[in-house]
């Protein structure tokens, strides 16, 4: 009974390891499909509406009008480059205070480390367009800073920062901070504190170990950060339709109007698609300057 229980264990062990090969794959089927219906199938729907022409009124057609792209591209690079610029601007002031944050609570934190990333993620508990309105309540010309100010005459009485590039970044950037702090936290708080103390031993300054030993080694945190931070503030257009006007109006305002106010689809997914175009070649471009292969290989570590 046993040799024949063995013979078929032989048998069957060419099919099962046929069916082993698969295993990978039938797991990653589910989410393979989530993202075929509700995003690449989507995508491919968008780039064949931005090749029609025609209008809301009488219809599009599938003319595989190219010259769409370039029509969009000369009639807003204003605010393609704005919303770049401004993405780098809130991009490196999000690194420059996270960077501290998630410094002290990874390596001072102690048994409190979870309080200070639930203070830092708590006004996510609030709505993304309430924490926005709040800006402008907070730099109105006669709220409760600004109107202060003015009446101890520290600032003139028609100095304003709303409806300017100052409002509309000072909204992103605290927007957006989380998205900075909690991968370079994640990151931080991997090093083996050792490393630090035979910098200390190598007679090296915490400035000088802060910067050969813990940043080149919190590269994977900074590259995810980047990415969590920039692509979504080059997208946004809460901040500058609230806390903007005229003259900071981003990208994303743009494509907002066109596909929903003048109901001009192809333009609006011309627009979509040549952002999504420019934000993939800049992160393509920063991975391969910063190096792809020494990223993978910090964050394996």
């Amino acid at each position: 009974m046993s040799s024949a229980t063995s013979d078929n264990d032989v048998q069957l062990s060419p099919l099962r390891r046929r069916l082993g090969r698969f295993t990978g794959y039938w797991l990653a089927l589910p989410g393979g499909l989530w993202l075929a219906i509700f995003f690449v199938i989507p995508m491919i729907y968008l780039l064949s509406l931005s090749l029609m022409t025609g209008d809301f009124i009488h219809g599009f057609t599938q003319t595989f009008h190219v010259a769409t792209y370039w029509h969009t591209i000369s009639l807003y690079h204003d605010q393609f480059i704005r919303s770049i610029v401004y993405a780098l601007i809130v991009t490196l002031l999000t690194i420059a205070l996270a960077y501290p944050m998630a410094y002290w609570i990874a390596m001072r934190g102690g048994r409190h480390k979870s309080t200070y990333l639930l203070i830092i993620l708590l006004p996510f508990f609030v709505s993304f367009v309430i924490r926005t309105l709040q800006w402008q309540f907070i730099l109105a010309d006669n709220g409760f800073v600004f109107g202060t100010l003015k009446d101890l005459h520290l600032v003139g009485s028609d100095f304003h920062l709303l409806a300017t590039p100052v409002a509309v970044i000072c909204g992103l950037t605290y927007n957006y901070l989380p998205f900075m702090v909690l991968p370079l936290y994640v990151s931080i708080e991997r090093l083996d504190p050792r490393l630090m103390e035979a910098a200390n031993d190598l007679y090296a300054s915490k400035f000088q170990a802060l910067l050969r030993v813990v940043l080149p080694l919190t590269i994977p945190g900074i590259f995810a950060g980047v990415l969590m931070t920039f692509v979504p503030v080059a997208s946004d257009f809460v901040n500058a339709q609230l806390l903007g006007g005229a003259k900071t109006t981003m990208i994303g305002n743009v494509i907002y109007t066109l596909y929903l106010t003048n109901n001009d689809y192809a333009a609006a997914s011309a627009l979509s698609f040549t952002l999504m175009g420019a934000l993939l070649i800049g992160i393509f471009a920063y991975a391969r300057a910063l190096g792809t292969k020494d990223v993978m290989e910090a964050a394996a570590l």
